[in-house]
């Protein structure tokens, strides 16, 4: 029987045959049509101020940086409630896939919060939290057991030491933010198995050294008798050592507590191995699971869970070089 040719084959079965052998051939490498979809996302900052806020973001970057096909632009609202609501709403006219916020304070964040969520964006907030349930899910660590967990320590310390009464002054943090809020509310749950201990002074530093330095100074004038200090988190608490040793006070007589824990030359860890801290807890900075979330809610269609709660870890002289190495202390 001759050979069927194309020049003998009916052009509805040459085509036929030609869009078959096309479906059935090897594929080649990616084309432009089948490159991963590029996300964008928008990371919004309380502050930059902050060490354990820029290790927030460096770990959000080193994250991002595993996936070519994200884009993250960073904000730094700078403590400005305004700023941070205006910074927002520039993510939404450009365009952004999903945002990530670590709020400034939880009320004056709330509504553009829900604006976003409301539009269809993903939204995952970070450290800090909002008001309501509009947002897609919230990382961070459990703030009031951190602070419990300081209170428990103080009171054991007093009772141990024999200070009675056992007077503490509180270095709070930015009074609007839900942190300062539960860690002040958990200290005070912590203390109160120990009638000794009372809090003779309090004062919100907003987070940053450069405040509490005054403040610890102005506090420690006006109260001769202080046993302990215990600040929401490790820069005001180095700073209240600071202040504590240039006034001639005896260091070591005090009790310094302090939270974050940066494995940083700065950080809480480092100042607890030096002798400026007493004790510090871990407070994660979420910054490389808020990526992982990013992923999995853009790329895989998951529905996150409400919360992820973050470990903490108490760090104290006894355990702090080995929590340096564990941390990657640099």
């Amino acid at each position: 029987m001759p050979t069927l040719t194309s020049r003998h084959m009916p052009l509805f079965l040459l085509m036929l045959i030609v869009a078959l052998t096309a479906c059935t051939a090897p594929t080649s490498a990616p084309t432009g049509n089948n490159a991963p979809r590029q996300w964008r996302i928008g990371m919004s900052q309380a502050n930059n101020a902050e060490p354990w806020r820029q290790a927030m973001n460096d770990q959000i970057a080193a994250a991002a940086a595993r996936y070519p096909h994200i884009r993250i632009e960073f904000t730094d609202a700078r403590q400005n409630n305004a700023q941070q609501v205006a910074d927002v709403e520039t993510f939404l006219q450009q365009g952004i896939d999903l945002l990530i916020i670590s709020p400034n304070e939880a009320t004056p964040l709330t509504n553009i919060v829900a604006q976003a969520f409301q539009r269809g964006i993903p939204v995952i907030v970070l450290d800090r939290k909002v008001k309501g349930d509009q947002y897609t899910m919230w990382i961070g660590a459990d703030n009031r057991l951190i602070g419990r967990k300081a209170g428990e320590y103080t009171a054991r310390w007093c009772r141990e030491q024999q200070r009675s009464p056992c007077n503490v002054i509180e270095l709070r943090g930015l009074e609007g933010s839900t942190p300062a809020q539960e860690r002040g509310d958990g200290f005070r749950e912590g203390i109160a198995g120990n009638p000794d201990v009372r809090i003779i002074a309090s004062q919100n530093a907003d987070w940053l050294a450069e405040r509490a330095a005054p403040l610890s100074r102005a506090m420690l004038e006006a109260n001769p008798m202080v046993d302990v200090v215990y600040a929401h988190n490790d820069p005001m608490a180095i700073a209240s050592f600071t202040m504590a040793r240039d006034l001639g006070r005896d260091p070591d007589s005090i009790l310094f507590i302090g939270i974050d824990a940066l494995p940083t030359p700065d950080g809480g860890i480092q100042a607890v191995r030096q002798g400026q801290l007493d004790v510090t807890y871990v407070y994660p900075t979420g910054g490389a699971e808020s990526i992982e979330w990013a992923i999995r809610i853009l790329e895989r269609g998951e529905t996150p869970p409400r919360e992820v709660i973050l470990d903490t870890e108490e760090v104290t002289r006894a355990n702090a070089d080995a929590l340096w190495q564990k941390y990657g202390g640099r």
